[in-house]
This record gives C-alpha cells, structure tokens and sequence, in this order.
C-alpha cells in the first residue's frame, strides 16, 4: 500500500508540474513526459511512449490529456490514470480560472502581449524538437516502410496539405496491410 502511495503521488506530481510549467498546448508537454517517464524515471521504454504518443494524438480530445491517461494507466491502472489527468487538468483549469477573472487587464496589458509573443518561439522550439526526437526514433528502426510513411506523411501535409485525420486514416491502413501481411506469412518479415 505504501508503494502504492508512492507511486501514485509521483505520478501526480510529476503530470502536475510538467502542467503547470509549460506554455503551447499538449505538442509542447508531450516531450517533457517523454523525458521524466523514460528518460528520467525509466519507467516507460521509448517505443511505448512512441506509441502512447501516436495513440494520443489520434485519439479525440486535447493530446496532453490523452497521454497522461495512457501513461497513468500503463503505470498504475485506472487509479494512476486518475491521478495523472488530475495532475494534467489541474494547473490550466486554475490558471484559465485567474485569466478569466482578469481578462480585461490581460487583454489590453503591452505586457502581457510581448511576454506571448515571446512564448510563440518558446513553442515553435519545443515542437521543432518533438519532432526531430520521434523522427529520430523512426530512423534508428532502420525499416525502409516506417521511413517512408514518414516521409510521405510529411509531404502530404506540407505540400499536399491534405488533413491528418486523412493521414491517420492512411498510416492506420498501411499498419493494418502490413500486420496483416505479418500474420498470413507466419511471423516479422523485415521491411
């Protein structure tokens, strides 16, 4: 029971300050669960936290919330997914909750104006890096599919700019086809 108390007050803990210190939405909290449950605490392998990642993003609702659900729930069951989504909810519901009450003093602050446009980098840096992370891990499975999908995606996007619920859509039949073919063959074939 005492582990037990532990470990969900770590996780707590750890979802709510990652929350509360952070600026730009779930793309920006994403990486820095990625670094205190694999890296820090060693608790998630990388490949897992790959996948909650992909899970989460195509998953309805905000990203940050549906990777700590997954991530309190690999570790901890429905109890540690509880304590994660209170440790992610918490910090904007009362910062959302102050901004609300002085919205008007926000609004028209030359402050509060330049310290967000300011953030605006912060983000697009922390963004930058989520992606050359999990493209990074993409790479070193030194599989020509997984590359290409990759790659494909991106293109569709940039340059197609076709939707990611399109490209979900594709990416989840490409793993389909290929699971599948995996299966009828009897086993992992290399790609």
């Amino acid at each position: 029971m005492e582990r037990n108390r532990h470990l969900f007050w770590a996780l707590f803990r750890s979802t709510f300050l990652i929350s509360a210190f952070t600026f730009g939405g779930g793309y920006v909290i994403i990486p820095l669960m990625r670094k205190r449950f694999v890296e820090e605490l060693g608790w998630i392998s990388e490949q897992e936290m790959l996948d909650m990642i992909a899970i989460a993003q195509s998953s309805p609702g905000p990203i940050a919330v549906n990777a700590s659900i997954l991530i309190g729930y690999r570790l901890a069951g429905i109890a540690g997914a509880f304590c994660t989504i209170l440790g992610t909810v918490l910090p904007p519901l009362a910062i959302i909750t102050a901004v609300s009450v002085f919205y008007e003093a926000f609004r028209s602050s030359r402050i509060a104006g330049a310290l967000m446009l300011g953030m605006q980098a912060g983000v697009a840096a922390v963004i930058l890096d989520v992606v050359l992370n999990m493209a990074a891990g993409v790479v070193k499975l030194r599989k020509a599919l997984p590359i290409l999908v990759m790659l494909g995606a991106f293109a569709a996007v940039r340059f197609l700019q076709i939707s990611a619920p399109g490209i979900i859509l594709t990416c989840g039949a490409i793993g389909a086809a290929v699971a599948w073919r995996r299966q009828k063959l009897g086993g992992e074939q290399p790609e």
